[in-house]
C-alpha cells in the first residue's frame, strides 16, 4: 500500500479539493473498505455508486471525519500537499467541508428558517447573533431549495420529502466550498429529484467540489462528471460515466443483466435492467433497444 499523500499541516487558507488516499474503514473488527481511494476537485461531481453494502456511504463519511480509519488518510488542498484532515479543528473542518447524510435527526418545535440557520454555526461566535452575511447565505439556501415560502412554516408539519429539502438547506447555509450528499434524491417525489440533480450540477459549474452517493444509475449517469463504482468495500473501476457505466461493470458488480445505451439527445448512458419479466411486451409501447 503507497503511503497516503498528505502533508504536516500548514497554515494559510484551504484549498476547496478532498482527498481519501488508501482507506481502510471497518465496523468493529469487520473492515468494510479496503484500501479506497477519492478524489473530490473543484468544479466536479464525483459519485459513488455500488450496491448495498458495497462501502459507498462509510467511505463518504470517513471524508467527512463522521467515521474512524484504520488505515489511511483524508488530505484537503492540492493532491500531493495535502493538509491532514484531522489536523484541523471542528470549526475549521466545518467552514470547508459540509455534509448531508443519510440518518438526520428530526427537530421539533422549529420553524424551517430555524433550522438552516445551524447551517451557519462554524461562522458564528458563542453566543453572537445574526449577521448579514449569516442572514444572507440563509436566504440563498432557502431560496435555491424551493423553501423560502416555507420559512417560517413549522418542520413538524413538513413531509419527509419536504424535511429533506430543509437539510439540504441547512447544508448549503454552511456556505463551503466541498459538498458531500448522501443520497440526496431520497424521499423525493420526481419533481424535487431532478431540481436536486440540477441544484448539484450548478453549485459544481460554479466551482464547488462535490461527491454523492446515488443508487439511481441514471442520476449518476445524469449528473456526475467522475463515477466510482465501489464492490465489496474495493473500486471495481472509476472515471467518466460512459467508461464506467457498461453492461459488463454494471452486470458483475449488481449481480444481474444490465444494458447501457447512449440516449440520442444528450450523449448520455441510459441503464436498462433486465429482470425476469424484461422480454414481456406492453401493446403498442415503442420497444426499448436491446
Amino acid at each position: 500500500m503507497k503511503p497516503p499523500k498528505v502533508a504536516s499541516p500548514a497554515p494559510g487558507p484551504l484549498s476547496d479539493e478532498l482527498h481519501g488516499e488508501d482507506l481502510v474503514l471497518s465496523y468493529g473488527r469487520t473492515p468494510v473498505v479496503h484500501g479506497v481511494s477519492l478524489h473530490l476537485r473543484p468544479g466536479r461531481v464525483t459519485a459513488l455508486i455500488g450496491p448495498n453494502g458495497s462501502g459507498k456511504s462509510t467511505a463518504l463519511r470517513a471524508l467527512a471525519r463522521l467515521h474512524g480509519i484504520d488505515a489511511g488518510a483524508v488530505g484537503i488542498g492540492p493532491e500531493g500537499n495535502a493538509r491532514d484532515a484531522a489536523s484541523l479543528t471542528a470549526r475549521e473542518f466545518a467552514r470547508t467541508v459540509a455534509m448531508l447524510s443519510q440518518s438526520r435527526p428530526h427537530p421539533s418545535g422549529l420553524e424551517v428558517h430555524d433550522v438552516v440557520a445551524y447551517g451557519r454555526h462554524p461562522h458564528r461566535s458563542r453566543f453572537a447573533g445574526l449577521t448579514d452575511a449569516d442572514r444572507d447565505a440563509i436566504g440563498r439556501a432557502l431560496e435555491i431549495t424551493g423553501l423560502a415560502d416555507m420559512a417560517r412554516r413549522a418542520v413538524d408539519e413538513l413531509s419527509g420529502g419536504e424535511l429533506q429539502r430543509v437539510w439540504l438547506a441547512t447544508a448549503l447555509a454552511q456556505s463551503t466550498g466541498i459538498l458531500l450528499l448522501d443520497e440526496p434524491t431520497n424521499h423525493l417525489d420526481l419533481r424535487y429529484q431532478i431540481e436536486t440533480l440540477d441544484l448539484v450540477r450548478d453549485l459544481a459549474d460554479r466551482g464547488t467540489a462535490l461527491g454523492v452517493v446515488l443508487h439511481d444509475l441514471d442520476h449518476a449517469a445524469s449528473v456526475a462528471d467522475h463515477v466510482v463504482l465501489l464492490h465489496r468495500g474495493r473500486v471495481h473501476a472509476a472515471g467518466e460515466p460512459v467508461d464506467v457505466l457498461t453492461g459488463e461493470n454494471l452486470s458483475h458488480v449488481y449481480g444481474l443483466r444490465i444494458d447501457t445505451v447512449l440516449d440520442a439527445d444528450t450523449g448520455r448512458v441510459r441503464v436498462i435492467p433486465r429482470g425476469r419479466h424484461h422480454a414481456r411486451r406492453t401493446p403498442h409501447a415503442t420497444p426499448i433497444p436491446a
